[in-house]
This record gives C-alpha cells, structure tokens and sequence, in this order.
C-alpha cells in the first residue's frame, strides 16, 4: 500500500474498497484521450511519409517525401484539432446538464 502512495497513486483517480485498488473511469478515459491524440497526429504522418518514399523510389526524385511529410503533418494537426473541439465542446453540455440538477435538486429541498 505505501509503494502506490509513494506513485502518486491517491486523490481522485484512485479508491480504496476492502484493500482492492479500484481505478475510476476518468482514470481510463484520460489515458484513452492521450494516446488518441497520438495516433490522431502520428498514423497521417506516417502514411503520407511512406506514399513519398515510395513516390520518390519509383520516379527517381528526391521532393516527394518531404512534400508529403508536411501534408501529413497537416493532416495530423487537423485531426487533433477536430479532436481537441469535440472533446472541449462535450464536457461543457454535461456541466450544463449537472448545473440544472443540482439547482433543481436545491428547489425541492427549499420546497419541502
């Protein structure tokens, strides 16, 4: 148990229930959204760089990867861009959402 605090491994990612280290969703959810912006940015860069490669070994120029390295980095910054937007625009619904529970919640007790 002190090696996981010792980790970092407290506060709200983590809960302690009958000595079983239980990870919440958000823990996962936020790994998850790392390693997509990863992808997002890196498979466009890839495939566009190898397409260059194999443009320039079969025309016999040297421009081709290079034009298409910064397409697919290109791709890659739009891609997280859409991605980044769509992430900021839903949890702002959701506090929305919380926000008129919660006022809700209080009218019903003042109600009573």
């Amino acid at each position: 148990m002190s090696i996981i605090f010792l980790l970092g491994f407290r506060g709200n990612s983590v809960d302690w229930e009958g000595g079983i280290l239980k990870y919440q969703k958000t823990v996962y959810q936020a790994l998850m959204m790392i390693t997509q912006f990863g992808v997002n940015m890196l498979v466009p860069i890839f495939l566009c760089s190898f397409a260059g490669m194999f443009l320039d070994r079969k025309l016999g120029t040297n421009v081709w990867m290079v034009a298409l390295f910064f397409v697919g980095a290109l791709a890659g910054f739009t891609n997280v861009f859409r991605f980044a937007r769509k992430i900021y625009e839903t949890p702002a619904r959701t506090r929305r959402r919380s926000t008129q529970k919660k006022e809700e919640m209080e009218e019903n007790e003042k109600k009573d």
